[in-house]
């Protein structure tokens, strides 16, 4: 899910990390569908911390609750929960790449159909949306919101087709890019995931309820049983008569997101059939033998890092320890009240450990570089922690690329592997060498070979510059300024 108009509204290294857009989730067939769809959201928080929606259904009508902030924050008081009854709910919880953060483009979107109510939640990016969205406009459609998850409720609204289903596959034939998406109508759930499966999306089953998740941790937190994940170009209904499964669009080669390991994911999860947890560790274990380094100990850039770094200190024999101190209260919400302190920098999330850095060689792991001014910031401060060297090591491979598939990352010319050399790069740092994972180690950790011609089931654009769907929006120039007379156009 992505907002269609870009507004600069990061803090200072706010741009500096990779964003999952959202987690969704699904129930249908549950008592206390509304509850079980927060507590699932509040497990997918780390997907998307912008945002919230549910919306429900009771048998007759649908009850919507969209909020800003965190779940539990915005879904926690019992008025809330009360105010969506109902067997079946669907939920949202969002990350924008771009675009302001506004109610009106918090999912999940519903509108009144011919076919009557219907809810939609969405995750990944419609890279046509653009082009969509203005033939729609010029047509007569008038959008509601920035969000190219939009653009699929006004297809399904225009279609010819006689039934839903019928209507969502016309739909999201007409689109290309990533999608996992799961909707909620007056009959039932539906889950359906994009040809490629570049997305994530589990179903799991509770006391006769059947849930579906981009993670399986949603399906943990409520003692849910995983009973597989949705197939690349599988939609699966749910409804009074029992769960129905198939396949309606041409089948394509599987390209998964593989920065899902890396970095997305919950540690917890089990992903495509592999724990994230023991994928990053092996993460690791390949860096280390890959780039070795003469060392006292290994530190984690927490908490992504962790899992990697104990993999290499592993591998490497090397001690493994916690070099820098992570404050948990600390959110993308924080203000900075004064100039004064804005030198504090990435003081605020981290801090140094000096009586396990002093006097140290320090092999300081992470899980990517993406504009480089937080790695500078936590260099520095290492060094002024006592560090006598710095070996930086990062469990994956240079992002050379943007991401179009659902994932926020800056514009290629603000990603620091994309205009620098390795060594310019261990220098802008400030580090005294600088390794990266190879693309090849990155499969070998997920137990694959490598990555071999058109035999590869990943998506790994951010690092290749290899997108497995056409860019169309981009291709033809449809960004930034053109997206806003696009959208002037529209009528907005």
């Amino acid at each position: 899910m992505a907002d269609l108009l870009p507004w600069d509204r990061l803090g200072p290294d706010d741009g500096d990390r990779f964003r999952e857009e959202c987690g969704i989730f699904a129930i249908y067939r549950h008592g206390d569908a509304a509850a079980h769809t927060i507590l699932g959201l509040h497990a997918l928080q780390h997907r998307g911390q912008e945002a919230a929606g549910v919306v429900s259904f009771d048998g007759r009508h649908f009850h919507s609750h969209r909020a800003i902030g965190l779940i539990g924050d915005t879904f926690s008081k019992r008025w809330v929960v009360e105010a969506l009854p109902g067997h079946a709910a669907i939920g949202h919880t969002r990350y924008a790449t771009t675009g302001a953060t506004a109610l009106r483009n918090v999912q999940p979107l519903f509108a009144d159909m011919a076919f009557g109510g219907f809810a939609l939640a969405h995750n990944g990016n419609l890279t046509n949306a653009q082009r969509l969205r203005h033939r729609l406009v010029e047509q007569g459609s008038l959008f509601q919101s920035t969000t190219d998850t939009e653009v699929l409720v006004h297809l399904i609204a225009r279609s010819k087709k006689t039934t839903l289903v019928k209507r969502l596959v016309d739909a999201l034939e007409q689109v290309e890019g990533a999608w996992s998406l799961v909707a909620l109508f007056d009959d039932g759930v539906v889950a359906v995931r994009d040809p490629l499966g570049v997305r994530p999306l589990v179903m799991g089953e509770l006391d006769g309820a059947t849930i579906f998740a981009s993670e399986t941790c949603a399906l943990d937190i409520l003692g849910a049983a995983f009973v597989r994940d949705v197939e690349p170009g599988e939609m699966v209904v749910v409804d009074a008569r029992g769960v129905h499964s198939s396949r309606p669009f041409k089948a394509r080669p599987r390209r998964f997101c593989i920065f899902e390991y890396v970095y997305f994911a919950r540690p917890d999860s089990v992903v495509e059939g592999r724990g994230v947890y023991e994928v990053r560790k092996r993460i690791g274990a390949e860096l280390a033998r890959e780039a070795p380094a003469e060392a006292d100990l290994v530190v984690p850039v927490p908490d992504s890092g962790v899992p990697a770094a104990i993999g290499y200190a592993q591998a490497s024999g090397l001690p493994f320890e916690l070099g820098i101190i992570r404050n948990h209260y600390v959110g993308r919400t924080f203000i900075e009240p004064t100039d004064s302190i804005r030198h504090l920098g990435v003081k605020l999330k981290h801090n140094a450990n000096p009586a396990t850095l002093g006097g140290k060689r320090v092999v300081l792991v992470d899980d990517s570089i993406v504009r480089g001014t937080t790695s500078t910031k936590i260099v520095a401060m290492v060094r002024n922690a006592g560090a006598r060297e710095v070996h930086m090591r990062i469990a994956s491979p240079p992002t050379t690329h943007s991401c179009f598939y659902g994932v926020d990352t800056p514009e290629r010319a603000k990603l620091l592997a994309a205009r620098h050399s390795l060594e310019e790069m261990a220098r802008i740092i400030g580090v005294d060498s600088l390794a990266f994972l190879s693309i090849d180690g990155l499969y070998r950790a997920v137990g694959e070979a490598g990555r071999t011609g058109e035999t590869r089931s990943f998506c790994d654009a951010c690092f290749t510059g290899d997108y497995p769907t056409r860019l169309v929006d981009h291709d033809q120039g449809e960004t930034g300024a053109q997206m806003s007379v696009l959208l002037e156009e529209a009528g907005r």
